[in-house]
C-alpha cells in the first residue's frame, strides 16, 4: 500500500503513520497530504498566546486607559508578535513552540514568510466574524484549515512530522 505521494512506502515507519521527511518535503499519513495539528492543540496554543500577550496589552492599557488607542495599540502588537514568529524560518508562536506545532507552506513544508503571515494574522479577524466559523472550518476541511490558513495557503502541522530547522 502506497502512503507518500507519488506511490511510494515509507520505510520504518509504524502502520499508519509517515516518518519524518527533510525539511521542503510533504508528506501524506494521516491527512489527503499529510499530518495536521488538531483543533484542540491548536486552541491551546491560542489560549497560551493570549497569557503572554495579556502582560503588553496590560501596560498599554495602564499607560492609556481603554481608549480607542489603547486598542489600536494592543491590536498592532499582536499582529507584530502573530506575524514575525509565524513568518519566521520556526513559524511558531510561544503558544505554538509549547504545544509542538508550526506553521508552514502548503506546498513545500518551508516558512510561509513575513508577507503571508501578515495576510494570515489580518484574515484571524475575518475567520472570527461569523461566529468563529472560518476557525470551526478546519474540523470538516479536507487539509485541515482554517480560513486564515486556507488565505496564506499554509498548514499547522505537529513538529515531530515537520521538524523546526536547525538555527
Amino acid at each position: 500500500m502506497s502512503d507518500l505521494p507519488g506511490g511510494s512506502t515509507s520505510q520504518g515507519a509504524p502502520p499508519g503513520h509517515a516518518p519524518a521527511v527533510p525539511a521542503g518535503e510533504m508528506q501524506a499519513a494521516s491527512g489527503p497530504s499529510g499530518p495536521r495539528s488538531g483543533f484542540w492543540r491548536r486552541f491551546a496554543a491560542v489560549i497560551v498566546d493570549a497569557l503572554v500577550l495579556f502582560i503588553p496589552s496590560l501596560i498599554v492599557v495602564l499607560l492609556l486607559g481603554n481608549t480607542a488607542v489603547a486598542n489600536l495599540v494592543t491590536t498592532l502588537i499582536s499582529l507584530a508578535y502573530a506575524t514575525t514568529l509565524e513568518g519566521g524560518p520556526r513559524g511558531q508562536t510561544v503558544g505554538k513552540m509549547a504545544l509542538g506545532i508550526r506553521v508552514v507552506d502548503f506546498n513545500t513544508g518551508t516558512s510561509i514568510g513575513y508577507g503571508r503571515a501578515l495576510v494570515r494574522n489580518l484574515v484571524k479577524y475575518i475567520s472570527a466574524i461569523p461566529l468563529f466559523l472560518g476557525y470551526f472550518w478546519m474540523l470538516w476541511d479536507r487539509e485541515s484549515q482554517t480560513w486564515h490558513d486556507k488565505a496564506a495557503n499554509d498548514v499547522v502541522v505537529p513538529v515531530d512530522a515537520y521538524p523546526v530547522p536547525a538555527s
